[in-house]
């Protein structure tokens, strides 16, 4: 009998085991939501611990995740008693705020890789240049192709080109020898529909490539790619990369403009209606840099230039990638991204060796502008 009685207590514990398996798998996304909140709530009250009640409190925006343990974007807001001395919660308030918090700020920005700044009431070019400059990183000047203009102090207008359009997922200046630590944005005017800045995480995109196609990642990483990008003489507000290469290279001087264009590590060969065709390479897939855990970054543009009508990626010695292989790579990046709707006076940071941006499709209007820095 204690035979018997032993191993029907083995068969229900067996059935409970399954079931309560069975239970979590029909709970999952339940289940992964409260694990998001309960690190939200984690996080804030370690920054309450942290004494940053007097500067910023946490919160939260539509589309977050928790990445890794981390909650991308943070979110930070103006504290409740207000963030400056005289107890306002304006542009003024997040500058003494930034001031105060500054190496905290840009720990944020590398552990969480992207932080929201989000009811400071930021209003123009000449406020938010402020807060970039409380921030204390150097300016670089941005080279690539979209089309650009200066606005105020470091700002610039982020891509002009058409708002119906998108903008591919990518690291900023990603294949120049010099390119931002830190991208920084600031909602001037939102759009009314669309417009949004997704992100990703780069690391996530790696780990996701490693796990379907291990030797292709490899073999590329160990090859390296080639990018070839053709840009016209002068700006072409209607095109997405529509810069000019006198713009780009601050010049009208074609010895001059080869001279720059090899410092960045760009070879060039001019064409005959006078745009120029620039050659950058070998470039590796994917990087690892201090600071991030040891994460392998997604560093590279294929999908954004691979088979389009003014670039091309290659591998190095020639060979052409599979477009299966680039199109399941663009389907993961979808896959992860992160995305908000903006709100006036949003300041995004996001840490450029960390995360690829994009844009989607907007209505207008949409005034978005941009600060690069090392």
């Amino acid at each position: 009998m204690e035979a018997t009685s032993e191993q029907d207590g083995g068969g229900s514990g067996a059935g409970d085991y399954e079931a309560l398996v069975a239970a979590l798998m029909a709970n999952r996304q339940l289940l992964e939501a409260k694990v998001g909140i309960n690190n939200a709530m984690f996080a804030a009250s370690d920054l309450a611990t942290s004494q940053l009640g007097d500067s910023f409190v946490v919160g939260g925006c539509e589309g977050q995740k928790t990445i890794d343990g981390e909650q991308m974007p943070l979110v930070l807001g103006p504290a409740r008693e207000g963030a400056g001395e005289d107890g306002g919660t304006g542009y003024e308030a997040l500058v003494a705020a930034v001031r105060a918090k500054r190496e905290w700020l840009e720990d944020k920005v590398v552990t969480n890789s992207a932080v929201l700044l989000r009811g400071f009431d930021v209003r123009d070019a000449a406020e938010f240049d402020a807060v970039v400059e409380a921030l204390g990183w150097p300016d670089i000047r941005y080279v690539g192709p979209a089309p650009r203009t200066h606005v105020h102090g470091r700002i610039w207008t982020a891509n002009e080109g058409p708002l119906e359009q998108s903008v591919y997922f990518h690291h900023e200046m990603v294949l120049i020898k010099e390119f931002p630590a830190k991208v920084i944005l600031f909602c001037e005017v939102p759009p009314p529909e669309g417009g949004e800045t997704p992100f990703v995480p780069s690391f996530r995109v790696t780990e996701r490539a490693l796990e379907e196609f291990p030797e292709m990642v490899e073999e590329l990483d160990a090859k390296g790619l080639r990018y070839t990008f053709t840009a016209p003489s002068n700006n072409n507000t209607g095109s997405m990369r529509g810069r000019g290469w006198e713009d780009a290279f601050g010049t009208s001087d074609k010895s001059e403009a080869e001279t720059r264009a090899k410092a960045l590590g760009m070879g060039v060969e001019w064409l005959e209606d006078g745009g120029v065709k620039t050659i950058l390479g070998p470039r590796t897939l994917t990087r690892v840099f201090p600071g991030r855990k040891g994460r392998r970054m997604w560093f590279n543009t294929l999908v954004g230039m691979h088979g389009k009508e003014l670039s091309s990626a290659t591998v190095a010695d020639g060979a052409e990638i599979p477009a299966s292989f680039v199109q399941r790579c663009e389907e993961i990046i979808e896959e992860e991204s992160i995305q908000f709707r903006w709100r006036k006076g949003d300041i995004l940071i996001l840490d450029n060796l960390a995360t690829l941006h994009g844009r989607r499709p907007s209505l207008p209007p949409r005034r978005v502008l941009v600060a690069t820095c090392k």
